[in-house]
């Protein structure tokens, strides 16, 4: 751990200065640092970013002096963890100044059997002559034991990710990690905070830091995945302190929509929201090295790779925006054909996974791809139905709802959004067997009032009532006056048709026929 003869020269430098003396050693045994505090602390100076991976130690060890003896202080455990140390010891210092007691702790794997155990392994000695402590083979032992930890947690090829929780609500949460799995990211591990308030820094206490620390290490997670929002400072602050990569729930929708966009659309208004989402987070390290540009027509006051990197994004922005909004103008052009030709509009709308892509299969015989996860519909799909006493109707399917729904987001989809303004009727889908039913439905309601389609004609269509008794189902019907169908197992289709019919206006029927085996319909 050290040398007699280092462990003496701290300590009568202590005596001399009565304050805190520490060293920081390198695995070799060298002294990479030496630090000096007060008489009842001392600060670690700026040991850089941690290569390697979270699951791997830094390879250095803090030996320092406690003028009284104390034992080792919860800020040096939290130095320890957050820094991760190979570990950290304590030297009493003696009124002769020669060393007396020793006190060392290091990390120490899960304990699975017992999960509230404390996270370190303490060592206690009389004097520095009777420890008995084998640096790099116990440091080797940990990080292969941290390794077999996770890879017995499977998912090697996904990204590891904590999922840290700081809304109180329990379904919010349990929301947040079903967007989590939607990503196609492998939970290592949960993380629940129970302040007040959030730190106005690092989103955290430092109590709680250690713990994000200590369980990335042991589950070999890389990424730190929020349930709320997080300004750019926070996010950075939080990345400096625990060396795992900080996402936050904007972010994380942003990625699920990327994976879905499949049309040129889609992909553009994606783009545009991510770039619009990472604009104000763009720094020194994204953008490498913050020099001034130089060469022909750099020279002078010049420009810095960050501004240079600002003003790009804001060229690509102003670029997307003028395609989304000749988007616009195209969906606009096919709406007015719409009208002019008299054919009704049904948009299904709905809370993300509540069936919307499952009901318009149903409906039309179409192939759609359907899942249950979140925004698996990205790219809005319309199917034009003819019937043969009626005509035709267009069913579109679009995007999933989600509560609070990122401003960002909401902006770069207006031009899909719009088409919801020309519905003649809004089929609101709900998961009538999710226990946060009325919560979803409110989410959906503010979203349709600040997309100013609050006017549309709606229908509410109880989905996955499969799942549910027969008599709860009627029930909640009758409560929300709707319509009770199961789109997976085509029941109830034909009622639901009969009440589109009359919300429209419709004096004939809207079909032929139709029955609980589904709907018959033309796809054109």
């Amino acid at each position: 751990m050290v040398s007699p003869e280092l462990a003496r020269h701290l300590t009568e430098i202590s005596r001399q200065l009565n304050r805190q003396v520490g060293v920081l050693l390198g695995r070799e045994g060298t002294v990479r640092n030496v630090i000096v505090g007060d008489a009842h602390s001392l600060t670690l100076p700026d040991v850089g970013r941690l290569r390697g991976g979270v699951g791997r130690f830094r390879g250095l060890r803090l030996v320092h002096t406690h003028l009284k003896g104390e034992p080792l202080t919860r800020d040096d455990l939290n130095d320890l963890a957050l820094l991760r140390l190979d570990l950290v010891a304590m030297i009493e210092v003696l009124e002769s100044g020669l060393p007396g007691r020793v006190e060392l702790a290091h990390l120490a794997p899960l304990d699975r059997l017992d999960p509230d155990a404390e996270p370190f392994e303490r060592i206690q000695a009389a004097d520095i002559h009777q420890i008995r402590f084998d640096v790099d083979a116990t440091m080797q032992a940990l990080e292969a034991e941290l390794a077999r930890i996770a890879s017995d947690a499977g998912d090697t090829d996904k990204e590891r990710a904590l999922v840290v929780g700081i809304v109180p609500e329990d379904e919010h949460f349990e929301e947040m990690l079903e967007l989590v799995r939607s990503a196609g990211v492998a939970i290592a591990g949960t993380v629940r905070q129970k302040r007040s308030q959030v730190h106005p820094r690092t989103v955290v206490g430092t109590g709680k830091l250690q713990e994000i620390v200590l369980e990335a290490m042991r589950s070999q997670a890389t990424v730190a995945i929020f349930d709320i929002d997080l300004k750019p400072a926070q996010a950075r602050a939080f990345e400096d302190a625990t060396g795992l990569k900080a996402i936050d729930r904007t972010q994380l929708i942003l990625d699920v929509f990327a994976q879905r966009a499949r049309s040129r659309d889609g992909k553009l208004q994606v783009e545009l929201a991510q770039l619009k989402y990472s604009l104000p987070r763009l720094t020194e390290k994204d953008a490498g090295l913050s020099r001034l540009t130089g060469g022909i027509g750099g020279r002078g006051p010049g420009e810095t790779v960050v501004e240079i990197g600002r003003r790009r994004i804001r060229d690509r922005i102003r670029a997307l925006e003028k395609q989304v909004e000749g988007l616009s103008r195209q969906r606009d052009l096919r709406r007015r054909r719409r009208r002019e030709e008299g054919v009704p509009v049904l948009s299904i709308i709905g809370y993300t996974n509540a069936g919307k892509s499952t009901l318009l299969n149903a409906m039309t015989g179409s192939e759609v791809e359907a899942a249950s996860k979140l925004f698996m519909t990205l790219d809005p799909t319309s199917r034009r139905l003819r019937f043969p006493r009626e005509g035709e109707v267009v069913i579109t399917d679009t995007v999933g709802f989600i509560a609070d729904l990122p401003p960002d987001l909401v902006a770069a989809f207006r031009a899909t959004l719009e088409e919801l303004a020309d519905a003649d009727l809004l089929l609101h889908v709900v998961d009538a067997a999710d226990p946060r039913l009325e919560q979803k439905l409110e989410a959906v309601q503010r979203i349709l009032t600040e997309l100013h389609l609050d006017e549309v004609p709606r229908l509410i269509v109880l989905n996955k009532t499969d799942l549910l008794p027969p008599h709860e189902a009627e029930a909640l019907a009758r409560r929300f006056a709707g319509v009770a169908v199961s789109a997976a197992k085509r029941r109830g289709l034909g009622e639901l048709v009969h009440a589109a019919e009359e919300r429209l206006g419709r004096g004939k029927p809207l079909m032929k026929t139709y029955g609980e085996e589904g709907i018959s319909a033309d796809l054109v």
